[in-house]
């Protein structure tokens, strides 16, 4: 049986990266889908809204779906200017997900859950596997809600959901979300276009983060790992490395000393504070073999060369 994999929200940060990788490495047909209206630069796309689940059932049926990367969701900063529409794409467009694998017979679904599950009192600040899950926005109540959706469909209909639970994803590509860590995005591209950047966090607020590759990599490797190793089916802790606002500058300078940073903490702040500052990632890296590749040094001197690599053939085709 052939592999057709769907990806929904193929557009954001993480979508658009999963099916170039997918679209490279698997021989696989890979779907885009999105609930915007075209996009040109995927082979094969449907405009998919999550929230209705005829339009989702006709793309599974049209292509015989096999596997769904589900990542369509309203962010943590978005989603507190409209929790509403936060929660009905967040769970609504979920449990749509889950209706169509159980009935389709979808043999594979990721959902990607996030450290928004966290919040309150957290033990010096490290997040472990089993934390009692206490959000403070409700993107992480959506997440945690749609966790326990996801153990829930596996143990009562046998849907073979997996999920990682991501830090703040980083990488050279501004296709941010309304997201809390988006100003570790944000900062590459001010530091190479007006060498000045105004930081909506505190310097010294340390978050969980990851380079993209590795994020990928992590997405990828749960949804090939042996049915078998996985153990948890709620989400599992990931993790890459922590830093602060402060850190990430310095590195930045390091290879762009007249950049200029300031500090303009907004509503954003309270978020942020209410996140552990380190994951406790033991299970990942004893199931299914999970390890990061970058640190926030290499990150760092990654990123800045795509980006002028990027912008240099830009300028040529121009």
């Amino acid at each position: 049986m052939k592999k057709v994999i769907l990806i929904t929200g193929c557009c954001g940060q993480v979508g658009s990266q999963i099916y170039n990788h997918l679209v490279l490495h698997q021989k696989a047909k890979v779907i885009a889908s999105d609930i915007k209206l075209s996009a040109n630069e995927f082979r094969i796309y449907e405009q998919v809204n999550v929230l209705d689940y005829q339009s989702i059932l006709g793309v599974v049926r049209r292509h015989e779906v096999t596997e769904i990367y589900h990542l369509a969701a309203i962010l943590s900063s978005a989603g507190e200017n409209d929790i509403e529409r936060a929660w009905k794409t967040n769970i609504n467009g979920l449990l749509n997900i889950l209706n169509i694998c159980r009935d389709e017979k979808v043999s594979k679904l990721f959902f990607p859950s996030s450290i928004a599950v966290f919040g309150g009192e957290i033990k010096n600040k490290i997040a472990k596997q089993t934390q009692v899950l206490t959000p403070t926005t409700m993107y992480g109540v959506s997440k945690a809600a749609g966790e326990n959706l996801c153990n829930y469909y596996f143990h009562k209909f046998a849907v073979d959901v997996r999920s990682i639970r991501y830090p703040g994803i980083i990488g050279p590509q501004l296709n941010i979300g309304g997201g809390t860590t988006d100003y570790a995005v944000e900062i590459f591209h001010s530091a190479l276009g007006s060498g000045k950047f105004s930081c909506f966090l505190s310097a010294d607020t340390i978050l969980p983060m990851i380079y993209i590759e590795d994020a990928i990599k992590a997405t990828v490797n749960i949804m090939q790992a042996p049915t078998k190793n996985i153990k948890i089916r709620t989400s599992y802790n990931l993790a890459g490395f922590s830093f602060s606002p402060q850190m990430i500058s310095a590195e930045i300078k390091k290879i762009i000393p007249e950049f200029v940073i300031n500090y303009a903490p907004d509503h954003r702040q309270a978020i942020a504070d209410s996140w552990p500052r380190y994951i406790n990632d033991e299970e990942a890296k004893k199931d299914w073999n999970w390890s990061h590749s970058y640190n926030l040094q290499l990150m760092v001197e990654t990123i800045i060369d795509e980006i002028k690599s990027y912008d240099y053939q830009n300028s040529n085709i121009a």
